[in-house]
């Protein structure tokens, strides 16, 4: 169970995070909603238990702005249980020689540097619940990356391998650290990337989507909501020998 445990989710202003957020706060948990984004207010609207949410404007790139947010949920709950970093940028879609140091230190600063700051300010506390827990967001394209998205296969290979040396690090304080490999999940973003993929390529958008449905065992996109109730699932008292583990939710996008 998750109930009255106390949750960090980062990017949970839109899409899977607020998919995330929502599920947490469904099952009972206090949940604090981190990005930088104003539309953690909205999920909070969604969520309507003003006395087990907290909205915190926050940037992952931002050490003070980390430190304030980790300081002020604890001070407001009493201390923090769980932390999914789900923040994260899709990068430059263009061939290698295309892209530009500025992208690269953006897409890994995001990706795998703002996971290790957030997880460095949170840690402490998380060491001291009875049933800490962290989950990553990372992605198939980190384990079957996709042409032109270097900067994101890098960044999202990288979380996977951060993700390890962590359970390795936590497990003696009967922490869990675990990662989530969604493949191509229902939403704005996933039509975002077809569109920029579309462009690049000179084909319609139709192509690009149809392309990476047949890549897939099953036919269709990840409903967010299969990957929010892993992460519930990997946070609770029925998952406390569970870490270490890269689990793909991808429809059969990628098999190891």
């Amino acid at each position: 169970m998750v109930a009255n445990s106390t949750v960090f989710v980062t990017g949970a202003s839109q899409g899977l995070g607020r998919e995330i957020a929502v599920t947490f706060a469904d099952r009972g948990a206090n949940v604090v909603l981190a990005a930088r984004s104003d539309g953690i207010y909205e999920t909070e609207e969604l969520i309507d238990a003003p006395d087990r949410t907290l909205a915190l404007e926050t940037d992952v790139t931002d050490p003070e702005s980390v430190a304030d947010a980790i300081d002020e949920t604890v001070e407001t709950f009493g201390g923090l249980d769980c932390l999914v970093n789900n923040a994260g940028i899709a990068g430059p879609t263009a061939p290698v020689e295309e892209t530009t140091d500025d992208e690269w230190l953006e897409t890994l600063d995001v990706n795998v540097v703002g996971v290790a700051r957030v997880t460095r300010r949170a840690a402490p506390h998380i060491r001291e619940s009875d049933q800490g827990s962290i989950v990553n967001i990372s992605s198939i394209g980190g384990k079957r990356p996709y042409a032109n998205r270097t900067p994101y296969a890098a960044s999202k290979m990288g979380l996977i391998g951060l993700s390890r040396a962590l359970a390795a690090e936590f497990g003696d304080d009967d922490v869990t650290v675990n990662t989530i490999c969604p493949g191509p999940v229902e939403g704005e973003r996933i039509r975002n990337v077809f569109e920029r993929q579309a462009e690049e390529n000179g084909v319609p958008v139709e192509a690009i989507e149809g392309e990476v449905r047949e890549s897939l065992m099953v036919d269709e996109l990840v409903p967010p909501e299969e990957v929010a109730e892993l992460c519930v699932h990997l946070a609770s008292a029925d998952s406390r020998h569970i870490t270490g583990q890269d689990i793909n939710v991808s429809s059969g996008g990628a098999w190891y």
